[in-house]
């Protein structure tokens, strides 16, 4: 059985993400997993570092907004008046789901309350930010045919990378 991190891996992590600051954004502790190589839902700058890792192997990884979440994008940030908003959204931090004209649907949260003024914004919380990720290898095994035609685990693993 091969204790490599390399293609057609299933490879097992936990992680950390770190926001510019130095805050912990967020932490994983239940492992997740992943096909190693078939395109799969990890940053490639990460599998990339991951690659020819063991079990026990900690890696960290400094993602800018381009190798990451991204540049902010002001045009996903809207203002209203806070009276044109549901009171349950009237809360820093509060998500809502929107739909456009054309049905697509974008997860908004409110990020400003001031002046009578409500601020959403559709941007992911790390867009714009140098992250740190701190990933941990704690499982692998050889992917089945069925796997990596799909890219990914049968086991249900989730996705590692999210949006």
């Amino acid at each position: 059985m091969q204790d490599t991190v390399a293609r057609n891996m299933v490879v097992y992590l936990t992680y950390t993400i770190w926001d510019q600051r130095g805050t912990l954004f967020e932490q994983l502790d239940l492992p997740v997993s992943y096909v190693h190589g078939v395109n799969g839902p990890l940053f490639e700058k990460i599998e990339q570092a991951l690659e020819g890792k063991h079990v026990g192997d900690r890696v960290e990884v400094m993602l800018s907004p381009g190798d990451g979440f991204g540049e902010h994008q002001p045009a996903l940030t809207f203002t209203d008046d806070i009276g044109n908003v549901p009171p349950e959204h009237r809360v820093l931090g509060s998500e809502v789901m929107f739909q456009n004209e054309r049905g697509e649907e974008m997860q908004l949260r409110v990020t400003r309350i001031e002046n009578g003024k409500l601020t959403v914004d559709g941007n992911h919380p790390l867009a714009g930010q140098t992250v740190k990720f701190v990933v941990t290898i704690v499982g692998l095994r050889p992917a089945t045919l069925d796997e990596i035609v799909e890219g990914r685990p049968a086991d249900g693993g989730a996705s590692p990378r999210m949006h």
